[in-house]
C-alpha cells in the first residue's frame, strides 16, 4: 500500500524555478511525475529511478527528477519554467519494482497523489 502527497507547486514567472516534492508512505517501487492541462490527457514528465530517469522531450535539460530513499521523497526540480509548463502535476508510483522498465504512462501507475498546481506566467 502506497500513499503520495505532492507539495511545492505555485505561481512563478517565466524563467523561474520550482521544486516539487512527493512525500511517500509505504514502500513504493518505481515512481514518476505526470502533468495534465485542462481538457488534455495526463502525460508523463519524468519516470524511472535514480540514477536512470526518462524525461519527456519537452522538459529535457530543464527538469530533474531525484529520489531520497532515506526520506521516502521524490523530487522534481523545475528550472527555466515556461508558460507551456503550466499544469497540474502529479506524483505516481507502483507498489513494487516489478515491471518498472515498462511503466511509462499514467495507466502503468496505480498510486497517485492529489496533485499540485504549477502556473507559469
Amino acid at each position: 500500500h502506497v500513499q503520495l502527497v505532492e507539495s511545492g507547486g505555485g505561481s512563478v514567472q517565466a524563467g523561474g524555478s520550482l521544486r516539487l516534492s512527493c512525500q511517500a508512505s509505504g514502500k513504493p517501487g518505481c515512481m514518476g511525475w505526470f502533468r495534465q492541462r485542462p481538457g488534455a490527457e495526463r502525460v508523463g514528465v519524468a519516470h524511472g529511478d535514480n540514477p536512470t530517469t526518462t524525461y519527456a522531450d519537452s522538459v529535457k535539460g530543464r527538469f530533474t527528477m531525484s529520489r531520497d530513499f532515506a526520506k521516502n521523497i521524490l523530487y522534481l526540480q523545475m528550472d527555466g519554467l515556461q508558460p507551456e509548463d503550466t499544469a497540474m502535476y502529479y506524483c505516481a508510483a507502483r507498489a513494487s519494482w516489478a515491471l518498472c522498465p515498462r511503466s511509462v504512462q499514467s495507466t502503468d501507475f496505480p498510486f497517485w497523489g492529489q496533485g499540485t498546481q504549477v502556473t507559469v506566467s
